[in-house]
């Protein structure tokens, strides 16, 4: 989409500033669109031109990604919730849908539980939620283990910036057009605007504190459920090619109303390879709670 047809702001979160976009009529229903690693809003660009024809869509970069504040501790998703909600918050926004991909997914999880009388429907795509559904032990067998061996990569200190430090591109290269089931979706100019991103100071640590994080984030997880499971009603949106299979299986132990989609002819990065696919799932799923 023309990022004209977008608006940028920004918002102060206690100490951190935070960009999003937003699209729309104000007037509409709020959707909040949280992107992965290792993107940002811009994951959305193509979604967002189907869904604000009803609602009011907002796509923050959480704190790491894009252009906003690369904070030196508060990766937990514990902590990225807090912050999420005090964006929303400040925009005077008290219910709302969302849909999460990869590590926002991860971040969505918590919020949904944290803020359950704000989130209305919330919906998971293609990802493990630490200490829910992401496996203590990852695979090793070469089939498997390609999707996930970045977790065990990503966690170790310092190393991984001193070896991607001027090879970003090479990296972010492999991400995006090996996990894609169509690696022709990302153009040269976004893998421009990737690089950009992930190249500013402190954004590779930002990223990988993510992973750092985990640990935490799971003990977090897990001590929220123990008052019980997640009662938001959740969509769990899987893809044919994407890095799990059934999102929706495991998540029934956890939460008490989930329902399964899958897209074909998808890979993990599902807002940008079947935009439209993803967005009618969306809006049948949201539809059902504007009713």
């Amino acid at each position: 989409m023309a990022d004209s047809e977008v608006s940028h702001r920004f918002h102060m979160v206690e100490n951190t500033r935070i960009h999003f976009v937003t699209a729309g009529n104000v007037k509409n229903q709020a959707l909040i669109l949280i992107a992965g690693f290792p993107e940002s809003w811009y994951a959305w660009r193509k979604v967002i031109p189907f869904l604000s024809k009803s609602y009011w869509v907002i796509a923050p970069d959480l704190p790491g990604q894009g252009d906003s504040d690369k904070p030196a501790i508060g990766y937990d998703t514990q902590t990225l919730a807090v912050t999420l909600h005090g964006l929303l918050e400040g925009l005077g926004l008290s219910r709302y849908f969302m849909a999460a991909h990869d590590v926002g997914a991860w971040v969505a999880f918590p919020y949904a539980i944290m803020f359950k009388e704000e989130v209305e429907r919330i919906a998971l795509l293609d990802a493990g939620i630490p200490g829910v559904t992401l496996p203590s032990q990852l695979p090793t067998n070469p089939d498997h283990a390609w999707r996930t061996w970045h977790f065990m990569f990503h966690g170790i200190p310092d190393l991984p910036e001193s070896l991607l430090e001027g090879k970003e591109r090479i990296y972010l290269e492999w991400f995006l057009l090996r996990k894609a089931a169509n690696p022709l979706v990302f153009t040269v100019a976004d893998i421009d605007m990737y690089v950009k991103n992930f190249t500013r100071p402190g954004a590779l640590r930002a990223g990988l504190a993510y992973y750092r994080s985990s640990a935490k984030s799971a003990d977090q997880n897990q001590t929220l459920l123990k008052s019980g499971s997640l009662q938001v009603p959740i969509l769990a949106i899987s893809s044919d090619q994407g890095s799990i299979p059934d999102m929706a299986a495991p998540l029934r132990t956890f939460a008490s109303h989930v329902e399964g989609a899958t897209i074909k002819e998808c890979g993990h990065y599902i807002p940008e390879e079947q935009p439209g696919a993803l967005a009618r799932e969306l809006s049948n799923f949201f539809v059902i709670g504007r009713c």
